[in-house]
Formats: C-alpha cells, sequence, structure tokens
C-alpha cells in the first residue's frame, strides 16, 4: 500500500491474482465486480465475477451417491471483456495481449479507496521492441447503482498504426470461483438472447435456471478521437461483442469508453431488463461526468462514516470500511437482502447469510441505521419460514436457519467437504440456533441506538417474541439440577457438533446458546410490559401468546443451566472431561493449524474428543455485553460472575482456541481490551490483517470475511471507547490500548447526525452539531454530562 487512500500492487503474480481481484473489488451495494483484468478470461489464473446482492438460484447435484440441493449467489455475465492488440501500420497484426502472454514488460494496478476507482496500468512490447501502455481506470457507480463504466487510454511508443479493440459482454459464464464447488452443478443461467441498438450498444439477456431471474446488460462503447471507426457488432448466442481500430502513434493517444448498465426481474419500475438496460447505458452521461457524479457520491458517503486512525492500523481499517460500503451501502436500504458473509466479492459459502450482521449491524447502526432496518426487514420476511421451520421440528416459535439465502429456508448443506482428506462429511452446522440471539440482539441494539420506536414495535417486537417462544419451547426441566437444559445445539465454535462415540449431533447446554437465549426471553417480556396497549393486544391476540406462556419464559429467563469445571465458565455441559491436546506437537507436525478439524479428520479423528476450539464461544459473551451487563445476566440465571471468574475463563480458552476462524482474533482482541490489555494488540494485528495477509490460507480469495472487516470497525468504535447506546444517552467507558490510543469516529444517534467523538491524549472529546433536537446525554465514569446541539466538551478519561 503506498497511501492513506490507496491500495497498489506493483508487477504481476499469477499466483496472487485471485487474492487481488478480491481485495479490489469494485461495488455500489447493488451490484460488485471482482478486479479482474478486463482482457483475461476465466481460469486457473483469473476469478472474474460479478455478483448482484439477493439474486440466488438453485442447483442439484450429486455428492456421495446421494442427490443434494444448493443455492448459490449467481456469477452474473461478465461486463468487463475489452481485449486489444497492436495494429503496426508496417506489420501484420501481433497477438491479443494479456498479462500471461510472455510481452508484459510493466504493470501496476492501484484501488482508490477516497473515489472508489481501480486503475491498472500496463506495458507491453514485442519482440520488434514497439510498445503499447495501456491505462484503464474501472468504476462501479456509487450514485447509480446499475452502471458501471470503463476508461482504457493506449499510447504507443516506438510505432504508429491501430490498436485493434473487441469489447463486450459474455454470458458463458459460470460459477467456478471456489475450487472446492467446482465438482457441483455450476451452470445457474440459461435462456440467453443477444442484441444490439443505437450503433454503438449491444445487450445480452438471459434468466437463472430455476428462480426464473431474468438479468439483463447493455454495454455502450465508444471512442474517442479523430480517426476512430464506429464500433461493429458481433453477436453470438451467449457474447454480445463489438470491434473498433483506434489509431495510435507518436503523440496521439487513444481512448476507448464502455459504460455498461445491469437491471434485474427483481427491480421495480422498469418495463423489461433488457429495455431498461439499453436505455440506462445509452443515456449515460459520458466518463469524465460520470466519474465527477461517481466521486462525489463517495465523497458523501465517507462523511458519514468517517473514522479516523492514524498509522497503519487506519489505512487498513479504511480498507475495511470501503468494502462494507461497497457490499452494504445506502442502495442496500432498498433491497430485500441480508449480509452475505463474504460479501458480493466471491463465491465462498455461496453468498449466504450467517449470523455476520452480529458484526456489521452494530457499526451500521451508528452511521447508516436505514440500511439496518432493511437487513432486519430481510428477516422479518422470512419470519414466517422461521416458524415454519420451527413447527416442522416440532418446536413453538421461529428457528431461523444458520444459513440463509433467497427466501429464508435452511441452505446450511447436509454435507461438506475436507479438502485435506478428500472426504464428504456430514454438516450438523444448521444446529447452530443460536443465530436466532443474534437477530433479537441486533433488532434490540439497532432501535437502541436508533430510537425507531415504530419498528421495535412493530415487526423487531414480532421477531424477539416469537425467537423467545423457541428458546422456551426448547427449554426442558432437569429435576436433577433444578434447572432448564437446551440440548442437541452447536455453539460458535463449530468444531464440536456432538459428543465423542455419540450416535446423534448436537451438544447440551451451550453457555454461549443458553446465556443469550436467558437475554432474549427478558427483553421479550420487557416488550411484552413496554408495547403501547392497543399494539400488544394485537400482537399477543395474532401470534396466541397467553399470560401462562409469559410466565414460563419469567421462569426460564431465571434459571437455564450455565455448566462450569474447575473454577470456569465450561464451553457446554461435558467439555472439561474432554482429553487435552498437544497443542505443541501439533504445530511441530502441521505449523499452521487453524484448521484443526481438517487436520483431525485426515487422522481419522476428530476435535469432538478434545477441548480445542475453532473460535472464540464462550468469550463471545464478553464482545456482546459489557462486563456490568454479562454480570447482570448471570445474576439473573442466579450465578456469580466477578472479575476473577471471567479472567480466569478466558485464559482457559485463550490456550484451547485455534483461531480457525477471521471473527475469533476480533473476538479475542475486544475481550483482552478489557480483560488483559497487553495481549490486546496481537490479536487486534491478526483481525485487521486477516483478509490482507490472507492468514486463512487461501480463503480472501474466495471472497472478503465481511464480519470480520466490519468488527474491526466496531473495535475502534465501540469496543476502544466501551460505548454503548441505552437509556437515551452514550455511555461511554475508554478502554484504549497504546497501539490505538489516538481516533476519532463520526457517530449518528437517535436524531443527532454528525457527532463527533475523538479520544486523544487520556481525553474525550465531543462535538455535536446544530440542531433544533435536545441535548446529547452521555455517561462517563458514573457521571451524567450533556451536550448542547452546536457545542462540544472535553471530559478527563476515569483515572486520568
Amino acid at each position: 500500500m503506498t497511501g492513506a487512500w490507496t491500495w497498489s500492487y506493483e508487477g504481476y503474480e499469477p499466483a496472487e491474482e485471485r487474492l487481488r481481484e478480491t481485495l479490489c473489488t469494485l461495488g455500489n451495494g447493488y451490484f460488485a465486480t471482482r478486479g479482474a483484468a478486463s482482457e483475461t478470461p476465466a481460469g486457473p489464473t483469473h476469478g472474474p465475477g460479478t455478483y448482484a446482492a439477493g439474486c440466488y438460484n438453485r442447483l442439484a447435484s450429486t455428492v456421495a451417491d446421494r442427490r443434494v440441493e444448493h443455492e448459490d449467489m449467481v456469477n452474473l455475465p461478465n461486463w468487463l471483456p475489452l481485449r486489444y492488440r497492436m495494429c503496426p501500420a508496417d506489420a501484420p497484426p501481433g497477438p491479443w495481449l494479456t498479462p500471461d502472454g510472455g510481452q508484459l514488460v510493466e504493470h501496476r494496478q492501484t484501488l482508490d479507496l477516497r473515489h472508489g476507482t481501480l486503475t491498472r496500468w500496463t506495458v507491453y512490447a514485442d519482440d520488434d521492441g514497439r510498445r503499447l501502455s495501456v491505462t484503464q481506470c474501472r468504476l462501479v457507480h456509487m450514485g447509480d447503482p446499475h452502471l458501471a463504466a470503463l476508461r482504457t487510454s493506449f499510447t504507443a511508443d516506438g510505432w504508429a498504426g491501430e490498436v485493434e479493440v473487441v469489447a463486450g459482454i459474455d454470458g458463458d459464464v459460470r460459477n467456478t470461483g471456489v475450487e472446492r464447488y467446482r465438482a457441483l452443478a455450476n451452470r445457474h443461467l440459461t435462456g440467453w438472447a443477444t442484441g444490439s441498438e443505437q450503433d454503438d450498444t449491444v445487450w445480452l439477456g438471459c434468466r437463472t435456471v430455476t428462480s426464473d431471474i431474468r438479468i439483463a446488460l447493455a454495454a455502450r462503447t465508444r471512442a474517442a478521437g479523430p480517426g476512430s471507426a464506429k464500433p461493429r457488432a458481433c453477436l453470438t448466442a451467449r457474447r454480445a461483442r463489438q470491434g473498433l481500430t483506434l489509431p495510435v502513434g507518436p503523440g496521439t493517444d487513444a481512448v476507448v469508453d464502455k459504460t455498461v448498465a445491469l437491471y434485474t426481474s427483481h427491480d421495480p419500475a422498469i418495463g423489461n431488463p433488457v429495455s431498461a438496460a439499453v436505455r440506462a447505458a445509452h443515456q449515460a452521461p459520458e466518463f469524465p461526468l460520470l466519474l465527477a457524479a461517481h466521486r462525489r457520491a463517495w465523497e458523501h458517503l465517507w462523511q458519514q462514516t468517517k473514522l479516523e486512525v492514524p498509522g497503519e492500523a487506519g489505512r487498513i481499517l479504511r480498507l475495511h470500511l470501503f468494502h462494507v460500503l461497497q457490499t452494504l451501502s445506502p442502495h442496500s436500504a432498498e433491497l430485500d437482502v441480508g449480509v452475505p458473509a463474504r460479501g458480493l466479492h466471491g463465491e465462498a459459502y455461496r453468498g449466504h447469510v450467517f449470523w455476520d450482521e452480529l458484526f456489521v449491524l452494530p457499526f451500521l447502526n451508528l452511521h447508516l441505521p436505514e440500511v439496518s432496518r432493511a437487513l432486519l426487514g430481510y428477516r422479518h420476511r422470512r419470519l414466517s419460514a422461521a416458524c415454519r421451520s420451527a413447527r416442522e421440528a416440532g418446536r413453538a416459535g421461529a428457528m431461523y436457519p444458520w444459513q440463509s439465502g433467497s427466501d429464508g429456508r435452511e441452505e446450511a448443506p447436509e454435507v461438506h467437504l475436507n479438502p485435506r482428506s478428500g472426504r464428504w462429511l456430514p454438516d450438523h452446522s444448521r444446529l447452530q440456533h443460536h443465530v436466532g440471539s443474534a437477530i433479537a440482539y441486533n433488532v434490540w441494539q439497532y432501535c437502541q441506538a436508533s430510537g425507531d420506536t415504530e419498528f421495535l414495535h412493530t415487526k423487531g417486537a414480532e421477531m424477539v417474541l416469537e425467537i423467545a417462544r423457541f428458546w422456551a419451547a426448547g427449554s426442558v426441566w432437569d429435576p436433577a439440577l433444578g434447572r432448564y437444559r437446551i440440548r442437541g445445539v452447536v455453539g460458535p465454535d463449530e468444531y464440536h457438533d456432538g459428543y465423542p462415540a455419540a450416535t446423534e449431533p448436537g451438544l447440551d447446554d451451550n453457555t454461549y446458546t443458553n446465556v443469550t437465549a436467558a437475554w432474549v426471553l427478558r427483553r421479550a417480556l420487557e416488550l411484552c410490559h413496554t408495547l403501547p396497549e392497543t399494539r400488544r393486544q394485537q400482537l399477543f391476540e395474532r401470534i396466541r401468546l397467553g399470560p401462562d406462556e409469559r410466565e414460563r419464559w419469567e421462569d426460564i429467563a431465571h434459571r437455564l443451566h450455565v455448566p462450569h469445571h474447575r473454577g470456569v465458565i465450561s464451553q457446554f455441559a461435558g467439555y472439561g472431561d474432554l482429553a487435552e491436546l498437544d497443542w505443541e506437537g501439533y504445530r511441530k507436525r502441521y505449523g499452521d493449524i487453524r484448521r484443526l478439524d481438517r487436520i483431525l479428520e485426515a487422522e481419522d479423528d476428530t476435535p469432538n474428543r478434545y477441548q480445542a476450539s475453532k473460535q472464540a464461544d464462550v468469550l463471545m459473551l464478553g464482545y456482546l455485553f459489557s462486563p456490568a451487563e454479562l454480570a447482570g445476566v448471570f445474576r439473573q440465571l442466579g450465578y456469580p460472575l466477578d472479575d476473577d471468574i471471567w479472567h480466569t475463563t478466558v485464559d482457559y480458552y485463550l490456550r484451547r482456541t485455534s483461531h480457525g476462524s477471521t471473527l475469533s482474533a476480533l473476538v479475542h482482541a475486544w475481550v483482552l481490551a478489557r480483560a488483559r490489555r497487553a495481549d490486546a494488540w496481537t490479536y487486534c494485528e491478526e483481525a485487521l490483517t486477516g483478509d490482507v495477509a490472507d492468514l486463512q490460507g487461501g480463503t480472501t480469495a474466495e471472497g472478503i470475511h465481511l464480519g470480520a472487516m466490519a468488527g474491526t470497525l466496531d473495535l475502534v468504535q465501540r469496543g476502544m471507547t466501551g460505548l454503548e447506546t441505552r437509556d437515551g444517552a452514550l455511555w461511554l467507558a475508554p478502554a484504549p490500548i497504546p497501539q490505538l490510543s489516538e481516533f476519532g469516529v463520526r457517530l449518528r444517534y437517535l436524531r443527532h447526525w454528525d457527532i463527533d467523538l475523538h479520544i486523544r491524549a487520556k481525553q474525550v472529546y465531543l462535538a455535536v452539531p446544530e440542531s433544533g433536537h435536545a441535548p446529547l446525554r452521555v455517561k462517563l465514569g458514573g457521571h451524567t454530562f450533556t451536550v448542547a446541539p452546536g457545542t462540544s466538551c472535553r471530559l478527563d478519561l476515569p483515572g486520568s
């Protein structure tokens, strides 16, 4: 990286190309395109891909002699293709130029974070010394979500003649971006049609095979400068191309602009996708005006999401924020989409929605709350599907899927491949029912930060109450313990999906699951008391919620079992009875043991036998709740939780976690900032560099880890500040670590926009913009302060 706002790669490294394509993805929340070169096709080195939010398709495959269905976020027709070759006046035309063709001399690409553009600068040379410099600037428009553009400039050195250019749209694409999925059905498009309009515009239409989403792209190609021929259309069944020649010579550069529009049948207010795309491409402004409007849109967005952190950490955080905003922008507020765990950047996890919103929405709540509301709306529209899933499982309430896609059914696979052993294995991740608690938590946090009581009292209340009902239905009284138990689940750890030698999957009394279930039940009961009377009666009548059911919730919320062993909180009942793993031995044998589950399975063993966790599980509670709130939940359940118990528990699991998820380092950094500050930075660094350095070993090439990226932003915004939004006030309990001791963030809270919060020199600085709203209430160190609109204040940190 070469600057605070740029991310650059010097030289061409085929082995790194897919990673770079992911990190150089451009998007606008509606669709995104990987940073692949326009002159290269898909293959072992390159993985071009364009993905529209919420565009899924379902196919069937045969895996391990069984028929399975899988739903994928669809790789759409590739709008990037633009190839070229030198045609000297005194020699035959040369070969089509690509970075892999042997004529590459120099190469550099730069991602401009401030303005949302990717610029590639390449120099080719032939055997006779003729050189061609190619500069290409790319954008996916942040102002108009349907537009994208390429401007390609050619400079000849040591020769004169023409550059021949072929630009187009390629509809013959598949989902091949993840190697372990390639043996499965991957052709999601059918029904191709192509055409040309207005001399300079071609289009391609198609539809998805089973979901029947109609997709259309139109490309307008224009050359600048005298002597350039008009484009010549060349149409085949699955490709729409335009060819043209551009005169070049010493002092005569050539420029060609390609402007693309993308529409689907999911879009409102259009007649059909083809006509909408053709019209948008033809009427789009020329590239300079498009670029100017795109840059303005990004500048406005950066103002709303301002984050100021000095040094290398600040530069990486800016990259993380850039990719979060490209996946979930203000345009997302108009779409029926959730939080894709790998962004719109690749095909890993098939584009599914997991619990990653737990790490994403807390950041968005304080910057783009309208986007948070829309993402929660995605969950509410699938509430009936979640209730149906619960009924089919013999339970009441809402059982949200671990992996969600288009329609709310469970998309978690029944089998998964261990690439180390080559074996297909049963996948029990759908037992991670704690996703329901994550949704309830996000409802509560969003409403606390935004003051959106209308959502809380309607859609939010429906979700929280049905999730509470599900936990109550799954809680079984154990007379021997004198407590309720939740059996047969999988916790956030994921390595443990059953007991050693058990014939059925699932674990009993996962602490994270039980504690968050108790929290949900308390929030549901609180809602039952605070809902407006008319709304309460309507809702109770509609979902048939009676007083006996609420009384049972109260009992369960106070008597759910939390297992302990040897003075620490157990991850689940029986965790302390498992064998200890020879951690040093495995590190010596394998080096990187983050994916310890795959290593053990390849040895015909299983992590179910060991006290070895993939990622934070019990410690996730320290991420969700402040120390005081967590102690309050344990007290509600009748268990003590003081600093000694918590710190002992933190140390215990630190020694037994392999960090096989990018979320693990993030959560440990958050927890250690409170429990053991001197060790927090090690985990902060890993969280920051997880995708940049591809620490998980090739996974970033398949898409970014959106939850981890958003989580690092929230680590600064809430983790380092101790920020909570509750009871109509900003609660602050700063715990900056030395490496992140000075920073600033801009927030939206309740009706106040653009609150500036800075921590520097053991002081908190707050500035509230002028408005007609009530003063901002701030809680710090046991004291309450008010900051009137149009004023600022400096407050000393406690103990300074």
